[in-house]
C-alpha cells in the first residue's frame, strides 16, 4: 500500500454563502492530493503527458460527512491499496484542523496512450517507483 498526505487551505472563492466549501471543489482537492502523491515519488503529470500518456478520471465517488469551512487547513490523505495496471484507484480521506474525518472519496483513472487514444499500462518508471510499496 502507498499512502501520502498533503495539506490545503480552503480559500474564500471555494466556499458557498454559508462559508462551506462548495461540493464540486472536493474533486479539486482530490487532484491536489494525487498530484502531490506522484510528485513525492519524483513523477509528474506533465512528465507523463510528455511521454505520451494521459490519465483521465473514469469514476468519482464522494461522501460528505462534515463541511470543510473557509480558511480551514484540510489534510488530504491519499492511498493506493494495490499496484496499478491499466487503471489506477485512489482513496481519499479529508480531515479538518481538529483532525475530524470530514470527507471520504475515491477516483478511478486510466492510463491512455495519447497517440492511439487507447488504454495502456503505466510507464516502466512509474511501476519501478511504486513497486517497493507493494512487495
Amino acid at each position: 500500500m502507498f499512502q501520502y498526505a498533503t495539506k490545503l487551505r480552503v480559500r474564500y472563492g471555494e466556499t458557498d454563502q454559508m462559508g462551506y466549501m462548495y461540493y464540486g471543489n472536493y474533486a479539486e482537492f482530490f487532484e491536489v492530493g494525487r498530484v502531490e502523491m506522484l510528485r513525492s515519488l519524483g513523477l509528474t503529470y506533465s512528465g507523463m503527458e510528455a511521454s505520451g500518456i494521459m490519465m483521465p478520471v473514469l469514476e468519482l465517488n464522494c461522501k460528505y460527512l462534515k463541511p470543510a469551512r473557509y480558511d480551514e487547513e484540510i489534510t488530504i490523505n491519499v492511498s493506493m491499496a494495490k499496484m496499478p495496471g491499466v487503471k489506477i484507484h485512489f482513496k481519499y480521506e479529508l480531515f479538518n484542523e481538529k483532525q475530524e474525518l470530514i470527507h471520504i472519496g475515491e477516483t478511478l483513472l486510466a492510463f491512455i496512450n495519447m497517440k492511439t487514444n487507447r488504454p495502456c499500462l503505466p510507464p516502466q518508471e512509474f511501476i519501478d517507483k511504486l513497486k517497493p510499496f507493494f512487495e
